[in-house]
C-alpha cells in the first residue's frame, strides 16, 4: 500500500509517536489533496489529454502552512515530501534557499547574464517541479524585493509550492524597507496557494523539553549521548534532519544537523574551531533550541576552546536560546582550576539557570 500524508499521520498515532490532533488533522487533509493531484494517473489518450490540459490549471495550487512555533508544520511537510514519488522535487530551508539564489545570481551577472534572476529561478525549476520551503520568513530587503517575481516565474514553470512559517503572509516582512512593494508578494501567495493555519494550542516541542529528566546530562559516556541523541529526534517531532548553511559576514557556516527551529552541534564544532561572536549570534537568530554535545573538562591547556564556550554561553544565554547537552562534569566541576577557573563563575551560573524551569518556559522572541 502506497504511503500519503494522512496514512503516514496516522500509522504514527497508533504507533505512539503522536497523541493525534485535529488541527494537524486538518493539514494532513489539504497536504492529502494535494498529493493525490501530483500523483494522479495522466489521462489516457491523447485527444482527452489535450482536452483536460486546455482547460486544466497550470500547476496544482500550492499551500502554504503558517502556525506558531512546535505546532508540526516541518513535521507534517515532511510526511508530505516523503509520500511524493516523482523524482523532481526538493525540500530546503528558506534561509537556504536564498542564500543559494543570490549566490547563483551574483555568478551569473559575472558572466553578463541578460536577466539572473529568471534565469536562475529557471533552472531551479527545472531540478525541482515539487518545491518544498521550509520556515519561510522575510528579514531582508534583498529577499523581499525579489520574493514576488521568483514565485512568479516558479509558477509559470509550473512548479508546486509548500510553504510553512510562523506568520500569515500578510505579517510576512512587517516594518521592512519598500514593504508597499513586498505586497504584490503577498497577493501572489493569496491567489495562487492555500493558505491554512495550524492552529493546534499545543506547542509540543516546548512540552517534550519541559517534559525532560534533565537539560544538562553528565558525565560524559554513550548513555547520556545516545539519550541527547533520542532528545534531538523528539524534538524534531519525527520530521527528518538536515544540513543547513548560515552565512556570517560573507562568509559560510554549515550545520550538520538542523530541524526547524532546533539544531544539533559537538563541542568541537563551535569550540574547537575558530569561531566568534558573529557566528554565535547567528545561529542564535536562525535557531531557538542548541543541542551540544561532549562538552569537555576545561582549563588552561584549552584556554581557547575554553574562551570559545564561554561567548557560546552568553550568546545562547543572551538571546534566551535553550541549550540541551552532554558534558564531563555539572557545571561547577567544568572548570575546576588553573587561570580562568575564577572568571568562569558567570558561565557556571548562567549554566545552572539555562536548566530552570523558569528559563525552559520563557518563549519571549528575543
Amino acid at each position: 500500500m502506497k504511503s500519503t500524508p494522512a496514512k503516514i499521520y496516522e500509522q504514527y498515532v497508533r504507533d505512539g509517536k503522536l497523541n493525534g490532533d485535529a488541527e494537524q488533522r486538518l493539514v494532513a487533509g489539504y497536504l492529502q489533496s494535494l498529493h493525490d493531484a501530483l500523483t494522479a494517473a495522466p489521462p489516457k489518450g491523447r485527444i482527452i489529454r489535450k482536452l483536460i490540459s486546455a482547460h486544466a490549471s497550470d500547476v496544482p495550487r500550492g499551500i502554504y502552512i503558517w502556525g506558531e512555533v512546535g505546532r508540526g508544520k516541518s513535521m507534517l511537510m515532511d510526511m508530505f515530501f516523503s509520500s511524493v514519488t516523482m523524482t523532481a522535487r526538493q525540500r530546503v530551508h528558506f534561509y537556504a534557499l536564498m542564500l543559494e539564489l543570490h549566490k547563483h545570481i551574483h555568478l551569473l551577472r559575472k558572466k553578463n547574464s541578460d536577466d539572473p534572476l529568471k534565469a536562475a529561478a529557471r533552472e531551479l525549476a527545472k531540478k525541482a517541479k515539487l518545491l518544498c520551503i521550509d520556515e519561510f520568513q522575510v528579514t531582508d530587503v534583498a529577499d523581499a524585493m525579489i520574493l514576488h517575481r521568483l514565485f512568479s516565474i516558479l509558477l509559470e514553470e509550473k512548479v508546486t509550492l509548500v510553504v510553512t512559517s510562523n506568520r500569515p503572509p500578510e505579517e510576512l516582512y512587517l516594518g521592512g524597507l519598500q514593504r508597499e512593494k513586498f505586497l504584490d508578494f503577498v497577493a501572489l501567495i493569496r491567489n495562487r496557494m492555500d493558505v491554512v493555519e495550524l492552529a493546534s494550542p499545543h506547542d509540543y516541542r516546548m512540552e517534550k523539553i519541559k517534559s525532560l529528566k534533565s537539560v544538562y546530562l553528565s558525565p560524559l559516556n554513550k548513555k547520556n549521548e545516545a539519550a541527547l541523541q533520542d532528545i534531538f529526534i523528539q524534538l524534531c517531532n519525527n520530521a527528518e534532519p538536515g544540513k543547513t548553511m548560515l552565512e556570517v559576514q560573507g562568509r559560510r557556516l554549515q550545520v550538520a544537523k538542523a530541524c526547524g527551529k532546533t539544531a544539533c552541534f559537538t563541542f568541537d564544532e563551535l569550540c574547537g574551531k575558530p569561531l566568534g561572536a558573529a557566528d554565535y549570534l547567528t545561529i542564535c537568530q536562525r535557531f531557538d533550541t542548541v543541542l551540544l554535545s561532549g562538552i569537555p573538562l576545561l582549563s588552561p591547556e584549552n584556554r581557547n576552546e575554553a574562551r570559545r564556550f564561554v561567548m557560546l554561553i552568553d550568546s545562547l544565554y543572551d538571546n534566551h536560546v535553550k541549550l540541551i547537552c552532554t558534558a564531563a562534569a555539572p557545571p561547577d566541576k567544568l572548570y575546576p582550576s588553573g587561570d580562568g577557573a575564577f572568571e568562569f563563575g558567570r558561565t557556571v551560573s548562567r549554566l545552572i539557570e539555562m536548566q530552570s524551569e523558569s528559563y525552559l518556559s520563557d518563549t519571549t522572541v528575543y
